[in-house]
């Protein structure tokens, strides 16, 4: 064999090494592409739904905090409405049908807004509104057999509404009190 024998057979070598190297190479770059990209989408969709949960998050967040005020909305107007009329009822006086109606109207609107709260959760703020709406509508109700006892002749016992008014406030005080907390704590889970 010549020089230019050994170097054309050295060269095919070569060649035939080169091509076998590019298509291993390729295959494992086109695997590595592959790997790479579904890292890439991987993350992707873990950010976009790190992101969505936040995004969720903060949602429920307004949603509650916006239920929170409500409810504390209507509470306030019932609670004025209560103040207004029982130095009347005190007095005696009957409560005329436009009071009656505003009264109930103020209460059907507690209780709806405690409804929409319960779709917000979380759970405990649901209990302790239900609360507050309990002792404010017994609050009512006595008004009103107060109001009742009046127009029959007896003087009312009084006392069962001072201690629906005072469960009522603090039923208030304690729901205003942990709503504050639920709304700032970031921990806090959404059902």
């Amino acid at each position: 064999m010549g020089d230019a024998t050994a170097t054309v057979v050295a060269g095919g070598i070569g060649l035939v090494a080169a091509v076998i190297g590019a298509v291993i190479a390729g295959r494992y770059a086109e695997r590595g592409a592959k790997a790479g990209g579904r890292k890439a989408v991987e993350a992707a969709l873990a950010q976009v739904q790190g992101q969505a949960a936040a995004e969720h998050w903060q949602w429920v967040r307004s949603q509650r905090y916006q239920s929170f005020a409500s409810l504390l909305a209507a509470y306030t107007a019932l609670d004025e409405v209560l103040a207004r009329i029982t130095p009347e009822v005190r007095g005696g006086a009957p409560l005329d049908v436009a009071t009656k109606d505003e009264l109930r109207q103020a209460t059907l609107e507690l209780q709806d807004k405690t409804s929409l709260l319960a779709l917000w959760g979380p759970d405990e703020a649901r209990m302790l509104a239900y609360a507050l709406t309990r002792t404010t509508v017994a609050a009512v109700r006595s008004l009103l057999q107060a109001e009742q006892a009046n127009a029959q002749g007896p003087r009312p016992e009084w006392s069962i509404y001072e201690r629906a008014r005072s469960g009522m406030t603090d039923a208030y005080a304690i729901f205003l009190q942990r709503a504050g907390e639920i709304i700032r704590d970031p921990t806090q889970t959404v059902s």
